[in-house]
């Protein structure tokens, strides 16, 4: 967890993969962040308005609006709202790295990724601030 913070950061968990993005969102409970789930683009979107999370951990590969398309409009909406962004997908080839970070993402994690190295590594860009 972000020891510094009067609150424990949040974090916004997107993937049409329920079991997934429950199994992962337990996991951030447990280091102590405040999280809420989402199983598509547009309940996120929403979500995001009302949560407004630190950090949002998305799936690039869901039905209707794909990861990379959230990612740009979670950034549009509110542009000096810093959040961490982090992909986390199957695919690990150039392009897809070079399509995450045009997107706005900030972190990109292949499937299975490691939770602890997702924990750490959010944790990390929340106390530097980006």
């Amino acid at each position: 967890m972000v020891e510094s913070w009067n609150r424990p950061p949040r974090v916004l968990v997107v993937d049409d993969n329920q079991d997934a993005a429950l199994t992962l969102a337990e996991v951030l409970k447990v280091a102590g962040y405040q999280v809420e789930t989402c199983f598509d683009a547009q309940a996120a979107l929403a979500a995001a308005d009302q949560f407004d999370p630190d950090a949002c951990v998305l799936d690039i590969s869901m039905p209707g609006m794909d990861g990379y398309e959230l990612a740009k409009r979670l950034r549009q909406r509110d542009p000096k709202r810093r959040r961490v962004l982090a992909a986390v997908t199957a695919h690990y080839d150039y392009g897809h790295l070079t399509r995450a970070a045009d997107s706005g993402f900030d972190l990109h994690f292949t499937k299975p990724a490691d939770p602890k190295d997702l924990i750490d590594q959010i944790g990390n860009r929340l106390r530097s601030g980006r």
